[in-house]
């Protein structure tokens, strides 16, 4: 293993640690942060430039030989694709009804809105590395990504629009705003087209030059996602801190906690339904708990700039949902792993036996 690999692995397995150090960074010292914000080609902006190269390289790494796979069991993506959608929506209705009675309604629809920021956006490519490190069925995992990512331009602008309903004055109006044309333009240069490209780049360049370079693809991945994060949290996290709400802070974590906690039970539950395989458990768990919050802070940043407060439930969610994966990973398909490695007298010919 060469030093570009040694580092990308140790980069992978610490990146929460690196996503926490930069929201501190972005805390403490946001003016570089802001100033990349700042940046802008007309209607293009540094951190689209910076999202859709993430997007172009989650295509690069798509194998399209195993999204066929798929054919002969379609329902678990389908119904996977649905509840994607689905489950937020009728999550952030509950969330509504439960905190009409907060002392702070101005709280609430900061709350309601970043929300619907998270459940909007499609599966995060970041769930496939999860899914392949845990031994997950990668062809599934990959296409809850791609589906959710294509039907986006639709799921997308309907999302915002039935959480806009359950909004209130500016808030509502923002939110259906953002639904229209404008939130279908920004997926299409910065999620899909990126998409796109990268698949149509990963047939002509192929599989193998493509693996050959993914050490330093992660590298760069991993450094612009940082950067991406630190600029949009210097919008709202200075705030947050030099004028702690800590009532608002905390009810804003429990509720992103919990939608992230349901949807991956959702994936549970549906692998359940199907009585999949447990790799179908692994892929369907990660793909419904983990959304593409990058493209949800770079939107709001744009759209949502006079109420920065939006910010916080999507960068609370980008936190958390990487900490219950690790969790996940580690309770479900780690730890198990490893005691039948222990129990097994001939445990190298039992992980032989596992990786077929």
């Amino acid at each position: 293993m060469n030093f570009l690999s040694r580092l990308s692995h140790h980069v992978h397995r610490n990146f929460i640690w690196f996503v926490i150090s930069s929201y501190i960074i972005a805390a403490l010292f946001p003016a570089l942060g802001l100033k990349i914000r700042e940046i802008a080609w007309g209607s293009i902006s540094l951190p689209m430039l910076m999202l859709a190269f993430l997007l172009f390289n989650a295509g690069l790494g798509v194998d399209i030989k195993a999204l066929r796979q798929l054919r002969t069991t379609p329902l678990p993506l389908l119904m996977g694709l649905g509840a994607n959608v689905l489950i937020p929506l009728t999550y952030i209705g509950t969330v509504m009804l439960t905190m009409q009675m907060w002392h702070n309604p101005d709280e609430v629809q900061n709350i309601l809105v970043g929300l619907a920021l998270v459940a909007s956006m499609p599966i995060a490519g970041s769930s496939t590395a999860w899914s392949q490190n845990a031994n997950g069925n990668l062809a599934l995992s990959l296409g809850l990504v791609l589906g959710s990512t294509l039907i986006s331009p639709i799921a997308t602008p309907l999302a915002l629009h039935a959480v806009g309903f359950m909004t209130t004055g500016d808030y509502s109006a923002d939110l259906h705003e953002l639904a229209g044309a404008q939130t279908g333009w920004f997926l299409l240069v910065a999620v899909i087209i990126p998409s796109v490209l990268g698949i149509a780049c990963h047939l002509v360049v192929g599989k193998e030059k493509v693996a050959a370079s993914k050490a330093n693809l992660k590298l760069v991945n991993a450094a612009i996602l940082l950067l991406l994060n630190y600029s949009n949290a210097s919008v709202s996290l200075p705030q947050a801190i030099a004028n702690p709400d800590y009532d608002f802070l905390g009810v804003t974590l429990m509720i992103v906690a919990t939608l992230c906690m349901v949807a991956f039970l959702a994936g549970w539950t549906i692998w359940r339904i199907n009585r999949g395989s447990k790799s179908d458990q692994v892929a369907l768990m990660f793909g419904l708990g983990m959304n593409n919050n990058g493209t949800g802070l770079v939107l709001a940043s744009m759209a949502l700039a006079d109420h920065p407060q939006v910010l916080l439930p999507i960068i609370f969610y980008n936190l958390v949902q990487h900490l219950i994966a690790g969790t996940v990973d580690h309770v479900m398909f780690t730890r198990p792993r490893e005691e039948e490695v222990i129990a097994c007298p001939q445990h190298s010919s039992c992980e032989a036996s596992k990786a077929h």
